[in-house]
């Protein structure tokens, strides 16, 4: 079972999302596992904080290295993989682009670390001492690593068995069109009507599929 380790400012904003559907429905019956670890629990400051001023100036604020060493410490401690430290990644608007090629290979491990920022960034020590390879789940920058988190872990549970129910599910492994249609056969609206493609309804697999690899 792959163990996800998040470490987030903002713990609740996972709870929605993992709370819901395919989802939900994977944890409870424990084909994976999210623990959840907000780096304020781990810092000295009497005031819970754990934002600093960057050296050498500049706007915002930057998530300091202690805090969250001591997170990902309590997080996966010395745990191994086949003799290899769990995978750690950072989640980050400049790092290699997320794949599915890549969620296949994540699923294969049993704890990985996700390490989501915030403001201006996270001081750069703590990618250096975790090993961390650094990751984007696109072209843009966001708010935080709280939805990167969350699709990374929703791409790669997908190649969990049992997740989807059935492996036919998974995209990337059958032959499928991004045109999709259901009942009625002919849809009425405002005035026009929208016909269902009729290669669809005459029965015939193997022009069902040729009409398919084309679209």
């Amino acid at each position: 079972m792959i163990h996800f380790h998040v470490i987030t400012l903002f713990p609740e904003a996972f709870t929605s999302y993992l709370g819901e559907s395919i989802l939900k429905r994977g944890l409870e019956r424990k084909l994976f596992k999210v623990s959840l670890y907000n780096p304020r629990k781990f810092t000295s400051d009497k005031w819970a904080r754990v934002d600093r001023r960057p050296y050498g100036g500049g706007p915002g604020m930057v998530l300091e290295a202690p805090s969250l060493l001591k997170a990902a410490e309590h997080a996966i401690g010395k745990k191994t993989v086949k003799g290899r430290k769990a995978k750690v990644i950072f989640l980050s608007p400049g790092g290699k682009q997320f794949t599915n090629t890549d969620a296949k290979k994540l699923a294969k491990h049993t704890d990985v670390l996700l390490v989501s920022g915030r403001y201006e960034g996270i001081d750069a020590r703590v990618k250096k001492i975790l090993k961390a390879e650094e990751v984007s789940i696109g072209p843009y920058v966001l708010t935080g690593g709280e939805l990167p988190a969350m699709a990374i872990i929703d791409a790669t549970v997908r190649n969990i068995e049992g997740v989807l129910g059935n492996v036919d599910s998974v995209e990337e492994n059958r032959v499928s069109s991004s045109e999709v249609y259901t009942r009625p056969e002919v849809l009425a609206w405002k005035g026009k009507k929208y016909r269902v493609p009729r290669v669809l309804l005459q029965g015939n697999h193997k022009k069902i599929e040729e009409w398919k690899t084309r679209k």
